[in-house]
């Protein structure tokens, strides 16, 4: 081969050599866009249950790209020996707003937001919705019993009334977890998230009346107004209280004044004057 002819084209093979990497790195670099800083934060290292404590084992770390969540924990000194208030699955980050606040330890009460109560409500069988009133849930408490100043034998009878909506159930028995497997599960204890006020409402209750819990979807919480319910009811049909028939008072008639007349009668130059009441006859 000529020796022009071959350097011609080995300069033309260099040139589409050098022509093809800079397309690429061109083409690279645009696809994979601009470098992003990545951080190593502390994460779940398995399944971690609600109100464990956590132990070095229960951790490891893992590396986020661009913008961290609000609250990472960065090291684990951090995280050890705080109580989990919300389950923790492996491989997930872990946030300040899952864990409880340090010292405070593990199990129901790390569970509890500041400003609330957990109120304990016995249950049977049936007060407990048969088993399936489960930690997480949302129920209704409502009483039925006598009001003060009624008796048994009134017209209305019992009454039956929602006193508390829309309430989370913290746990039932003395686990806070729920069923794995969804089945029922008989309990004797109900602990209630409750406001310090419905607390009061609640402990009344518990003491002086009958309680039922109603489960309801956890994604519904307007709050009804249903009217209160009683025995009478059930026999008459009607939907409200029977309104109370008005009390009838009695006034006795007040005496009418006896009218008085007067007679002048006029004897020669003497005048005198009679008085006669009426219905009497007088000389």
């Amino acid at each position: 081969m000529n020796r022009r002819i071959f350097i011609v084209l080995l300069s033309a093979f260099l040139i589409a050599v050098a022509c093809s990497y800079i397309v690429y790195r061109l083409v690279g670099n645009r696809l994979s866009g601009p470098h992003k800083a990545t951080t190593r934060v502390v994460a779940a290292a398995n399944d971690i249950k609600l109100g464990a404590v956590l132990r070095d084992a229960d951790l490891t770390t893992v590396e986020i790209t661009g913008t961290m969540p609000k609250g990472v924990i960065l090291k684990k000194q951090d995280a050890i020996g705080r109580g989990v208030v919300s389950d923790l699955y492996s491989g997930e980050p872990i946030l300040e707003s899952r864990l409880a606040a340090p010292g405070s330890g593990g199990g129901l009460a790390a569970t509890i937001p500041q400003g609330m109560r957990a109120s304990a409500v016995k249950v049977n069988d049936v007060v407990g919705v048969a088993g399936f009133v489960t930690p997480g849930m949302r129920v209704d408490v409502l009483i039925s019993g006598n009001p003060p100043g009624q008796t048994r034998d009134s017209a209305q009878g019992a009454l039956s009334k929602t006193i508390l909506q829309n309430i989370q159930v913290l746990s039932a028995g003395t686990d806070i977890q729920p069923d794995a497997e969804g089945k029922p599960r008989q309990v004797q204890v109900v602990n209630l998230l409750v406001t310090p006020e419905q607390a009061e409402l609640l402990n009344l209750a518990v003491n002086q009346a009958s309680i039922q819990l109603v489960l309801r979807n956890p994604l519904d919480t307007n709050i009804a107004t249903p009217p209160v319910a009683a025995t009478a009811q059930l026999f008459t049909g009607a939907n409200t209280l029977p309104t109370p028939k008005p009390a009838v008072v009695y006034h006795r008639p007040k005496p009418e004044a006896s009218r008085v007349y007067v007679v002048e009668v006029l004897n020669g130059s003497k005048r005198t004057e009679q008085k006669f009441a009426s219905g009497e006859e007088k000389q």
